[in-house]
């Protein structure tokens, strides 16, 4: 877990840095907490085996940073990040948490109205004082206020990325004691929720109390909410909490079943386990005093005369009506995905070079790659103008030779949708393209009708092949724009423009009931993970369990194609 704290504390520098308004390296910073979150290896291990030189081999560390994180290995601490957090004057993570303060808009709200923390802004804006300082206005405030209230709701919950590697790394480590038989994850997290509120695991073991007592002595664990013989709770050191549950091995099934949920999906199933004449509790399915099914999910649904239901459909959906009629989808699977077709390099705003984000994607077993770098006007990500555009087609030509004719890199692009829903590149230079992912990046709070028409446009564009994270939202930050989704679902049917499940852990873009209507109205969609290194690739799972969640199937996944069959699914549209 140094990882994410490493990148936690990289990502505050660089606000501090651009507070203080020190140009170029704020960039650094941000670019290495992208890469050490999404990074597989512990960074511990990475310089136990290598020391600096190791460290500097991560994509993005140079000598710098490559001291400050030896530096935190060795004492816990980094001088200089502590030394900015001291002379900031305001509560800079808890204010940037707001979407649209920015570090440069937070260092005027402090000059001006000596706005330390949030209770400072939300006092100020329901005063009116921000409107009147130069270069916000009412709409700002507003935007301000309304940001405050998203955030008191999101309060307390995870990403679902940093809640499974929570969750795996324990289970990986209570799995190796050997009084435990058997340890499964449950609850939201098995369900694959986008946000997570705590982590649930349940475990088989003939010896409790040795499994209690490590599992509370843990290097993670922060506080003992409780220990007991078949349940202890802690409070992690991230922030979130922790259950373990003993379970008798006869009973596992039915209480992996009743601890995965959710509430509803189980009331509705008692339901029917009372109206069959049983009774249904986590220690198994009854008739009168006896156990006819408890040590298998598999039987509990069998027995009451349901189809089995994947985990991440248990949201009392229609998924239960569904099983009882044989008539579940047939979800994609989490080794379906032929390919990755939008993706960012070291020409924009990635990590890394074209070559090895193939090697990488080729590793997974991968037959295609898409680079998607952005393209002019995002000059925050470098965007690519298209002079360098053509030159970068050239160099993955170059690359592309050196790959047998089971793997393929794409040449794409991320274009931006302007706000008249035009794109920012020329059509005869997107034409040379293989893939054109286009992309809302600015104007966030247009009007419904008028947001509407500005990606319908853009679909309309006989080159666009992708909308990229559709409805923009992005997790604890921000909701989505303001949509008429039922148009743009029917204009993606009627361009064949595939709508995009954003892999990425703070979009998960498109959520899982948009992903179902899509589907039900035969839009096509693709699961890409916008990675800006090699390790974020992984982030394909998350995507994927959002698919699932919102009963997709492989043959509404275009990437799910092999690239002959995908290369016939991406001919211009004439």
């Amino acid at each position: 877990m140094v990882n994410l704290e490493l990148a936690h504390i990289f990502y505050q520098i660089a606000e501090f840095l651009e507070m203080k308004g020190v140009e170029f390296k704020p960039r650094a910073y941000e670019k290495v907490a992208r890469v050490l979150e999404s990074l597989e290896e512990d960074v511990r291990e990475i310089y136990q085996k290598g020391g600096l030189k190791a460290l500097e081999e991560i994509p993005g560390v140079g000598e710098s940073i490559a001291l400050k994180i030896e530096e935190y290995l060795k004492t816990g601490r980094i001088k200089d990040y502590e030394k900015l957090k001291k002379e900031c004057p305001v509560k800079l993570e808890e204010l940037t948490a707001i979407e649209g303060l920015g570090p440069k808009m937070i260092k005027v709200l402090y000059q001006k109205l000596g706005i330390r923390n949030i209770a400072d802004l939300e006092r100020a804006a329901r005063q009116g004082r921000i409107r009147h300082l130069f270069g916000f206005g009412p709409k700002t405030e507003e935007n301000i206020l309304q940001g405050i209230e998203f955030l008191k709701r999101t309060q307390g919950r995870f990403l679902l990325n940093r809640a499974l590697f929570m969750a795996r790394t324990i289970k990986e480590r209570l799995a190796q004691l050997k009084e435990v038989e058997k340890i499964e994850i449950a609850g939201s997290l098995r369900r694959r929720k986008e946000t997570i509120g705590d982590i649930d695991l349940l475990v088989v073991s003939g010896k409790p109390d040795q499994v209690m007592d490590f599992f509370v002595k843990m290097p993670e664990v922060e506080k003992i909410w409780a220990k007991g013989p078949t349940k202890s709770s802690v409070r992690l050191k991230e922030g979130l909490d922790c259950d373990l549950r003993v379970i008798q091995k006869q009973s596992f099934g039915s209480a992996l079943q009743y601890f995965t949920g959710n509430k509803d999906h189980n009331i509705v199933l008692r339901r029917i386990a009372q109206e069959r004449g049983f009774k249904l509790n986590e220690y198994g399915l009854f008739r009168g005093r006896k156990k006819i099914a408890g040590q298998t999910e598999e039987e509990i649904y069998q027995k009451l005369g349901l189809t089995y239901i994947q985990p991440e459909l248990r949201e009392n959906q229609g998924e239960i009506e569904a099983a009882l009629k044989n008539k579940l989808p047939q979800i994609i699977g989490y080794e379906d995905i032929k390919g990755d077709l939008h993706t960012h390099t070291n020409w924009s705003d990635g990590a890394e070079s074209i070559e090895k984000m193939a090697r990488a994607a080729q590793k997974m077993n991968y037959q295609y790659l898409a680079i998607t770098d952005h393209t002019g006007t995002l000059k925050i990500a470098h965007g690519l103008d298209e002079k360098k555009l053509l030159s970068q087609m050239r160099e993955i030509d170059r690359i592309n030779k050196k790959f047998g004719s089971h793997f393929r890199i794409l040449k794409g692009a991320e274009v931006n949708i302007k706000v008249d829903g035009s794109l920012d590149i020329k059509d005869e230079i997107l034409a040379k393209l293989d893939i054109v992912v286009a992309s809302v990046h600015s104007n966030f709070k247009m009007s419904r009708r008028d947001m509407t028409e500005r990606i319908v446009r853009a679909m309309k564009n006989p080159y666009v092949k992708i909308i990229g994270h559709p409805t923009g939202r992005v997790l604890f930050q921000r909701e989505g724009y303001s949509l008429d989704l039922e148009k743009i679902f029917q204009t993606a049917k009627e361009t064949n423009t595939a709508l995009e499940i954003n892999s990425y852990p703070e979009r998960l873009d498109l959520n899982d009931l948009n992903i179902k209507k899509a589907v039900e109205m035969g839009v096509k969609l693709v699961i890409d993970t916008d990675a800006h290194s090699q390790s974020q690739l992984n982030y394909i799972e998350l995507g994927v369990a959002q698919a699932r969640r919102g009963w997709a199937e492989s043959k509404d996944i275009l990437n799910t194609l092999n690239w002959q069959k995908l290369k016939s699914q991406l001919k211009r549209r004439d």
